[in-house]
Formats: structure tokens, sequence, C-alpha cells
């Protein structure tokens, strides 16, 4: 399969082994610890080779998310999947309530600030535990963070962030 298109969202990676029968760890992206096993159809990236597999079982063990996928049986066929990327298609996802985005819908827009300047582009995201930073990549690199204070608008139409932000902050 040819690489996906921009419709996919990166979920985590396969990170190690699990026992002998085939199943594998996932280091798991999503906010809540396991909420990756929600998700039956995979896109597995394996150096610039996707493959889609499906999710035969998954659960948490421990501290880890642990998955068996179609047509790794076995400890060897699992061994070569370690440090596979694990994304799924964007129509897998539940569309975010209002006022509410997906981070990889706010990366690559412009930032502006209220005066109307640019400051950058969203380079990428950050969660601080107190709310989520925007990395902004301009003349220099700038650190926002994303609260209803700071952040005035989002349009991703029109592709950018209005911010109350000053461009010597």
């Amino acid at each position: 399969m040819a690489g996906p298109s921009a419709d996919t969202v990166v979920m985590g990676r396969i990170s190690g082994l699990f026992g002998v029968h085939g199943w594998v760890r996932i280091f798991d992206y999503c906010r809540q610890r396991g909420d990756i096993l929600g998700y039956d159809t995979w896109l597995l990236r394996q150096g610039n080779e996707w493959n889609e597999v499906r999710l035969v079982a998954g659960r948490l063990q421990a501290n880890n998310v642990v998955a068996q996928l179609e047509g790794c049986i076995d400890r060897e066929t699992a061994r070569t999947l370690i440090g596979s990327e694990i994304s799924i298609r964007s129509d897998q996802l539940e569309s975010p309530a209002d006022g509410e985005f997906y981070w990889q819908d706010l990366k690559g827009l412009t930032v502006l600030n209220m005066a109307g300047e640019t400051l950058g582009v969203v380079a990428d995201l950050l969660e601080t535990g107190a709310n989520d930073v925007l990395v902004v990549k301009g003349e220099s690199e700038l650190l926002i963070p994303y609260t209803t204070v700071t952040v005035d608008q989002v349009d991703l139409k029109d592709r950018h962030i209005r911010v109350h932000w000053e461009r010597d902050y």
C-alpha cells in the first residue's frame, strides 16, 4: 500500500513483544491509555511501506497496551513489527465537539495576533497537564498556551488561528 494521505492520524507505535504467540506492546499516543484498541483497522508504517492490518484482540496489561494483529501468530513475526508507526483513517475518529479540534487539524495553520501580524505557523503542540501549548515557528519559536484567554479564533477554512499574543512576548 502506498503512503497514507493527509486523512490519517498517527495513534501510536509498536514498541515491543508480549508473550510468544505474536502479541505486541503498543505505545499509545491517545490521551486515555488503551483508546487505540477502539479502532479495529490500523495502518502500519514500516520504513516507507504502509500496510493495513486488522486488530484481532487487545487489552491493558499492567501499565502496557498489548495487541494481537491479524497474521501475526508468533514471536518472530511480531519482532518484525517493532518500531512500526500505527495510524488510522481520520474518518474513523468521532467528530470533535464545537470549539474543539484535533491537533492534526491545527498543525500547519498560520498564527496571527490581534493586530493582524503573522507570528508563524503551528509546527507542533505540547501537552503540559494544565493546558495544551501551540509550538509556533516563525522568525523565532513561540510557545503559546492554547487557552480561551489566549486563543481568540480558530478558522480551519481560512487556515489561521487568531491569538492574544504580541510578537515580542
